[in-house]
């Protein structure tokens, strides 16, 4: 599953610098500040740690792209599902205010694509206060907010003050030091995506339901997520949230996925040979209400 959004020069630049430390500290001591040699062993290792960081952002679905798998599949809208923002005054800890700046945002998203022109700007105000009570200065502005109303019934711009709101917030998070806190959004906004879409698969029609389908997709988000809390790992907050997502992944590793042989087949409109395979994946209705009942009691743990 592919990003729609580009990483944005901050977050590369954090990227590199990040692998940097990170190499530096793998043998426990503190490197030198002057005259740092790098052999080429050691500079092709770090170039394979900012690629592979790289693919997990670029992987890993934002909430606005976790709301369009949502609508994309046929579901229906439903506030009841969403975290009140009644309850923003009860966010306070770093970790609580950076969950619900994920989960917010999701929320807003998905209230966008279903045209909830009052929800979503309800959403956005709460986005904000999670954002001004992280310190993100900028990420969501007042003019913002303004520009939603002034455009509510113009869904290009909502998506694009949307897309922004969420990038902006991470860049922020990523340019000044602070990837843990960027990982934990990213977290709420992907717990909060999953637990909209088990919610609103009916059981009655659970073979053949392309929100079953979009769910099983997870699978490989999964382990994107839990590889860019790692980076982040010894962090409190953090090894927390790794033993939570460790929890769905579990459930997650259940899902049977078999790929068929690569074989030739021959189309006659371009008269050109093609290349293909099939994926086929199977996920039980047992295996399902596993998954939704694990993925309801850490949202749950979240939002409270």
């Amino acid at each position: 599953m592919n990003r729609q959004f580009r990483i944005s020069s901050g977050i590369g630049l954090l990227l590199l610098l990040g692998v940097l430390m990170f190499t530096s500290c793998k043998g426990g001591k503190k490197a030198p500040q002057d005259n740092l040699e790098v052999d080429v062993k050691d500079r092709e290792a770090i170039l394979q740690d900012i690629r592979q960081a790289e693919r997990i952002f670029q992987a890993l679905p934002s909430p606005l792209e976790s709301a369009m798998l949502i609508k994309s599949a046929g579901a229906r809208f439903e506030e009841k599902l969403l975290n009140p923002v009644a309850n923003v005054n009860r966010y306070i800890t770093n970790k609580a205010m950076a969950l619900n700046l994920g989960i917010y945002t999701c929320d807003l998203s998905f209230a966008s694509l279903y045209e909830q022109t009052q929800l979503l700007i309800d959403y956005m105000n709460a986005a904000k206060k999670m954002a001004d009570g992280l310190g993100i200065l900028k990420a969501i502005e007042q003019e913002d907010i303004d520009r939603l109303e002034e455009n509510i019934n113009n869904s290009e711009v909502i998506m694009d003050i949307v897309s922004q709101t969420f990038m902006n917030s991470n860049s922020y998070l990523e340019d000044n030091g602070q990837p843990a806190t960027a990982a934990i959004v990213l977290t709420g906004g992907w717990i909060e995506g999953l637990y909209i879409s088990t919610q609103l698969v009916d059981m009655n029609d659970f073979n053949g339901n392309k929100l079953v389908g979009r769910i099983i997709d997870q699978k490989l988000s999964i382990d994107i997520l839990l590889n860019l809390l790692k980076s982040s790992e010894g962090n409190p907050a953090v090894d927390e949230l790794m033993v939570q997502v460790r929890r769905l992944k579990n459930v997650f590793d259940k899902i049977k996925i078999d790929t068929t042989p690569v074989r030739p087949e021959y189309d006659p409109a371009s008269k050109t040979t093609v290349l293909k395979s099939e994926i086929k994946t199977d996920m039980t209705p047992a295996v399902f209400m596993e998954l939704s009942t694990i993925v309801t009691e850490i949202r749950n743990s979240f939002v409270i």
